[in-house]
Parts: C-alpha cells; sequence; structure tokens
C-alpha cells in the first residue's frame, strides 16, 4: 500500500454506464477512487495525460475458450490460465471466465481445480469459471465433440454444486434436453448461472427452464432454435422474457448485423445482451490454426471452422465488438461499452467491482482512440507493457 494517486486526464470516461466529460479519474493502490473536475485533482496526484479518446473498464469477457495460443481444453492448468489471462488482458478483457468446451468427467474436475488454484494464487483477470457443456444437444453440437455430449447424472450435478462453494463464479451452459428443470433449481440454488445453449429448445422449454432459474443464453442465434412464426424458439425466448440476458458474438460472421440490430431493439428488460468473444487460441497471437479434441480448426481472416467449415469458435476482441455494434447496428456508444463491461460484470453478481470505474472498482481500464480502436490497457492502475491489436 503507497497511498500515491493517480489522475488520469484528457480523455472522455466512460464509468459503464454514462460519459464524464472534462474529468480527470483518480486511483490510488489499484482502486478507484472518483471521477473529480480537473481543477480538483489533489496536487500530490501523478498525472496521466492523454491528448481526447476514451477511457472505460476494463472489458469483461463471460466466454473465453482459450488465448495466447492455448486452449483450456488442451491443458487445464494454472499455466494455461496465467498464459490466457495475459493476452485477453492485451486485447482489453482485463476479467475473463476461462471457458470448458464439451469433455469428459476428468476434464472438468482439471479445470475447476486449475481455476480455483488461479483465484488462490491471484492469477489477474480470473473470475471464475464456464462449462460451456457437457449436458446439450447433440443436434446442436456445433464444434463440441458429439461423442462427449451426454445427459446429466447425479455425479455430474454433485461435482458442479461441489465446484460453486470453491470459485467466485460458475456459470454453465446447458441444454433442457440434456438437464431437468429440477436439476437447473438445484444448480442455481447452489448460486450456478445457468445458462441457456446449444439446444433444440422451443419456447416453452425455455419459460420451464427460466422458471426454474436460468438466467442467460449462450452465444444469441447460435447453435440454438430460431425464432419462427409459430415457436418462437430460443431466440425468441432470448429477446421476449425479461429474465434472460444473453450473450452476442459479434464479429459480422456469427450473426448478421441486421439481426443484432434487431435483437437489440426487442430485448425485454431487465435482462440485457451482453458481448462476448468465445475467443479461442489465437487470441492475441497471429496463429493460423489450432486443434481442439484432436481436430484441427483452422484461421482465416477472422473466421474459425473445422475441416467441414463449422464455425468453432471467434477471432474477435471486444473493441472490435464494440465497434461493429456500433458502425454496423447504429448502436449508441454507451450502450455498446455497457455490454462489454457493467453489464457482463452485474450478470456474475460483480457490480461494484469489476466493468466500472465507480468508487472502490478496480482499476482496470482500457483507453481507446476517438475511431474506437485499442490504445492501452490498465489492470489495478499498472500500464502493460504489451497491447495486441491481433
Amino acid at each position: 500500500m503507497t497511498g500515491e494517486k493517480t489522475a488520469f486526464t484528457g480523455a472522455d470516461i466512460f464509468d459503464g454506464t454514462v460519459f464524464h466529460r472534462n474529468g480527470s479519474l483518480l486511483c490510488e493502490d489499484g482502486r478507484v477512487l472518483g471521477i473529480v473536475p480537473v481543477a480538483d485533482v489533489p496536487a500530490e496526484a501523478r498525472v496521466i495525460r492523454s491528448e481526447g479518446g476514451i477511457l472505460a473498464p476494463g472489458y469483461v469477457d463471460l466466454q473465453v475458450n482459450g488465448g495466447g495460443g492455448r486452449m483450456f481444453n488442451d491443458a487445464p492448468s494454472l499455466e494455461t490460465l496465467e498464459k490466457m489471462a495475459q493476452a485477453h488482458a492485451s486485447i482489453g478483457a482485463t476479467s475473463i471466465l476461462p471457458t470448458l468446451i464439451t469433455d469428459t468427467p476428468g476434464h472438468t474436475e482439471l479445470a475447476i481445480r486449475a481455476v480455483q488454484d488461479a483465484v488462490q494464487a491471484g492469477v489477474p483477470g480470473i473470475a471464475g469459471l464456464h462449462m460451456e457443456g457437457p449436458h446439450l444437444a447433440v443436434t446442436r453440437k456445433g464444434a463440441h465433440d458429439a461423442n462427449l455430449i451426454r445427459q446429466m447424472e447425479t455425479f455430474d450435478l454433485d461435482q458442479l454444486i461441489n465446484a460453486a462453494a470453491r470459485l467466485p463464479v460458475l456459470k454453465i451452459t446447458l441444454a433442457p434436453e440434456s438437464a431437468s428443470n429440477a436439476q437447473i433449481r438445484q444448480l442455481t440454488d447452489a448460486g450456478i448461472l445457468v445458462s441457456l445453449g446449444h439446444t433444440d429448445s422451443g419456447f416453452e422449454a425455455c419459460r420451464e427452464a427460466v422458471d426454474a432459474g436460468a438466467r442467460c443464453v449462450t452465444h444469441l442465434f447460435n447453435a440454438q432454435s430460431q425464432l419462427g412464426n409459430r415457436e418462437p424458439g430460443v431466440v425468441g425466448a432470448a429477446i421476449r422474457l425479461g429474465e434472460l440476458s444473453a450473450g452476442l458474438i459479434a464479429d459480422g460472421i456469427h450473426v448478421h448485423p441486421g439481426s443484432m440490430a434487431i435483437a437489440l431493439g426487442a430485448k425485454q428488460g431487465p435482462g440485457r445482451v451482453f458481448l462476448v468473444s468465445d475467443a479461442m487460441a489465437t487470441a492475441g497471437t497471429d496463429l493460423a490454426r489450432f486443434t481442439l479434441n484432436g481436430r484441427e480448426i483452422r484461421r482465416e481472416a477472422n473466421r474459425l471452422t473445422l475441416a467441414d467449415g463449422t464455425l468453432a469458435g471467434a477471432h474477435l476482441d471486444l473493441t472490435t465488438a464494440i465497434r461493429n455494434l456500433v458502425e454496423l447496428c447504429g448502436t449508441p456508444l454507451e450502450t455498446a461499452l455497457a455490454m462489454a463491461t457493467s453489464v457482463p460484470a452485474h450478470i456474475i453478481g460483480k457490480d461494484g467491482t469489476i466493468g466500472t470505474l465507480a468508487p472502490g472498482a478496480r482499476c482496470d481500464m482500457v483507453m481507446l482512440s476517438g475511431d474506437l480502436k485499442l490504445v492501452s490497457v490498465f489492470q489495478a492502475g499498472v500500464k502493460l507493457t504489451t497491447v495486441s491489436t491481433t
């Protein structure tokens, strides 16, 4: 604890909800003190001045499969999480949920232990764990291995409830076809965030899952039943049911900009749409290919696919996702920024600590240029030496 105050001035400050013009952000010992008029900056404060641009909270990404050349599934370990966290911080995501894609029960336990170890070791940026599968619908498997998808059993339920007691955040993507509403209720009662995904369920099945406690939908529009005239499907449920929030991969590949704009305009609250990267090993690197469960995934431009052309995650950073919403969908900048910061932080119960520049929050920040390009990243008030736009 040094007690040294730092003032960030010269940029428009987005606090996670609204903009503050002509203000300064004060930080001390890695925490936000507040936003004050420039004239009220303490004389003893170290001043970091920028020429315009936007200072915003570091991004909160709830779906991160890999990064820095590593896939969490390949080696669910403390070392892998350190590499992933560093890679994502370099592209602005200062808080992430490492995501384990459908795998074996043994790998599931390794992932839980790895995240527990990372949290105990204080690895910057590891906010918890997202388990995407294995309790999904084979008909909507996407890039998941069909041989590993299965029904939720008592063992699985017990393992997840036990994990929830050991981790700060546990998010689970499941299909109602592979888990009962009674199981969903038990999971949510244990403090687990249940998200519906990789499912062919209809609107009423989703409503029943919501009544049991489900509160999220994974990568809206992708690997789920679509909105139809007689059956609204998962997409319709995500938009219509106010209890549900939904992640969105805004790369312009997974979802057409027109569909993104329609969903944002029609979404019923209080649930919100938020941004996710669904990032793979390529995040923060120039990798052209890697493997997942023994299958090669290829990168062409920013599209990641299996050999048969099936989309397999994304090569996307949240700065690009924000810019896409603003430029392709006409989304207000405040809304787009909130979708990458305060909204996902709220969904995992971390209001006031991450995804915001409110007093007491961790001083994790991104500096953006006026044309919405990433300029610099700060974690706990310290500027990172490496920032990637790859």
